[in-house]
């Protein structure tokens, strides 16, 4: 392990700059994804016939293996190539899923009682999503957030079969020499930014869950 260590303080520098494109791979597509998944999800509770359809389209989709679905991306013109925008595709669809799901699951499992209670004040249908639903809906939406960020970090370490970067470059090129020490070096710091992650907007779900039963 000392060996180990000592590896990771030489590459201290080459780590720190694939984990940032690391972050910023999963930063840029997880909030891409939420511009999508969050409308999408309101007009799937607004227009309940086309939730099912939606909703099984989207789960098709993360069925797909992920060197598969970028081997389709990229001969598409303009969203396709080799390269970060590639991988950045490919990490929206497979985080739209739980953003959807969690949207339209949070909103139709707000009270009925509430809701019509919003309506009798005089709410029109934008200031009951915005000043009702949407509030009481937060904890599950940032569930769903939490889910897509963190299994998009595991995901964006295959990008760096398509030339994408971040710290699946380390694991890739550590398996074609047979370095356990350059395999580490990808996996542990990837390791370490979906815990931090995940405890980050865990936080933040419960501080918003305490701050609404308050």
């Amino acid at each position: 392990m000392t060996g180990v260590g000592g590896f990771f303080w030489e590459r201290r520098g080459e780590i720190t700059v694939l984990a940032l494109q690391h972050l910023a791979l999963v930063g840029v597509s997880t909030a891409l994804a939420v511009a999508i998944g969050l409308p999408l999800g309101i007009l799937l509770t607004r227009r309940p016939r086309l939730a099912r359809p939606v909703l099984g389209v989207a789960g098709v989709v993360q069925t797909i293996p992920s060197l598969a679905l970028f081997g389709f991306l990229i001969p598409l013109p303009l969203i396709g190539g080799i390269g970060a925008r590639t991988a950045i595709v490919a990490l929206i669809v497979y985080a739209l899923l739980p953003i959807l799901r969690n949207t339209h699951a949070g909103i139709t499992s707000v009270d009925p009682a509430i809701v019509e209670a919003a309506v009798g004040l005089g709410m029109t249908p934008g200031e009951r999503l915005r000043s009702v639903e949407l509030p009481l809906a937060l904890p599950v939406v940032l569930a769903g957030v939490r889910i897509a960020a963190v299994v998009s970090i595991g995901l964006a370490t295959i990008a760096a079969a398509i030339g994408a970067g971040g710290l699946g470059v380390l694991i890739y090129r550590g398996i074609a020499i047979v370095d356990n020490r350059l395999i580490l070096a990808g996996a542990v710091p990837a390791a370490l930014l979906a815990l931090l992650v995940d405890g980050t907007l865990g936080l933040v779900e419960r501080r918003w869950s305490a701050w609404r039963s308050a």
